[in-house]
């Protein structure tokens, strides 16, 4: 399957890896030919698809290859389940299939949203040799989502509850399951595209942000799928992660992402973290942990600050980038004000700054 509405400069290709059908956006020169600095390799975040970095694509200089590729469930690519059991190892494992079919020269910048940036660092630690430099956006704490309660990623409870696929909002879901475009309701699918993917005070282009819309809908749902499957616990709030599903994938019985720090220090490429200082998504005190949630009152039950705080996924992050410096690697943070969760769409100019300074 193609697209036939990208912007002007993308092309939307599909193809049959060793593992799935995949579909994926690309631009710029052939990766390996003369004139051609390098190859940038995009990956999209939950609830989202290629869709979202088609604007960077854009206006990135013609000197780099770059694609965006659809992961599996996502967008156009073939929906396959998703074994949560071994995290994100399933995307992690596509993307190299698609890259190694593709014959990308290596080594590749490899640029990382939300969950996204969890499987640029499980790919990085799986092929550290192939990443020239890594660039993370608001990126998935090393630790997973949910359920952890230091910066250590200490879990909450010893079966990870309140993570997983049981805390999926029903009415978000539903709405993506109908392909809901209507402004109805807190947790319609334009309605959080609006309120939490970007800072609340961004205007969307209507035009992208129909785009953009469609991305988020070309989720598949499910058990298999978004947001999984669930295991009843006896500890709040009463859901542990299920064995299949990304968001049991992202729980943190699953995900560990810190083993980025062990990587050879002759390996270690350099990381660029950025971020936006009113993200409501991944956070210090995130709208979608129910850590939070609890403390607001909002799931009743809550066993308090001691048991359940939220989850401080920024310091986890600044923490395990720290230790990756010290043991020999080099990582940068950049905050851009009056940005959520996708600063790449809010101010991209200062992103495609940043990016190009990495590529130069």
């Amino acid at each position: 399957m193609t697209r036939d509405d990208t912007l002007a400069g993308i092309q939307s290709q599909t193809v049959e890896t060793d593992r799935l059908e995949t579909h994926y956006l690309e631009s710029g020169g052939e990766s390996g030919s003369d004139g051609v600095d390098g190859t940038v390799v995009f990956v999209h975040g939950n609830v989202s698809s290629s869709r979202f970095f088609e604007d960077a694509m854009t206006e990135l200089p013609t000197r780099y290859h770059a694609i965006a590729p659809d992961l599996r469930g996502y967008g156009d690519s073939e929906t396959k389940p998703v074994d949560a059991t071994n995290g994100l190892g399933d995307f992690e494992a596509d993307l190299r299939a698609l890259i190694a079919e593709l014959d990308l020269e290596d080594p590749i910048t490899l640029v990382g949203w939300s969950n996204g940036g969890g499987v640029a660092m499980r790919y990085t630690i799986d092929n550290p040799d192939a990443v020239d430099s890594l660039v993370l956006i608001n990126p998935l704490s090393p630790y997973g989502f949910g359920g952890t309660k230091d910066e250590a990623g200490t879990p909450c409870f010893d079966d990870h509850a309140g993570s997983g696929g049981g805390l999926g909002n029903d009415e978000f879901v539903a709405g993506l399951a109908e392909r809901d475009r209507s402004e109805n309701g807190e947790s319609s699918p334009r309605k959080v595209l609006r309120t939490f993917y970007v800072d609340p005070t961004h205007e969307f282009d209507a035009e992208r942000e129909e785009s953009y819309l469609t991305g988020m809908l070309d989720t598949a749902t499910g058990d298999e799928n978004y947001p999984g499957d669930a295991t009843p616990s006896e500890n709040w709030p009463g859901a542990a992660p299920g064995e299949q599903g990304v968001n049991n994938a992202i729980s943190p019985k699953y995900c560990s992402l810190e083993a980025i720090t062990d990587v050879d220090p002759d390996a270690k490429p350099p990381v660029l973290w950025i971020r936006g200082d009113s993200d409501q998504i991944v956070s210090n005190e995130s709208f979608f942990d129910v850590g939070t949630l609890g403390q607001m009152g909002e799931v009743p039950g809550w066993p308090g600050e001691d048991v359940f705080p939220p989850q401080p996924m920024v310091d986890q992050t600044r923490a395990v980038l720290e230790e990756y410096a010290d043991a020999g690697g080099e990582f940068e943070e950049v905050v851009f004000g009056n940005t959520g969760h996708a600063p790449h769409l809010e101010v991209p100019g200062d992103f495609l700054g940043e990016l190009e300074g990495v590529l130069e």
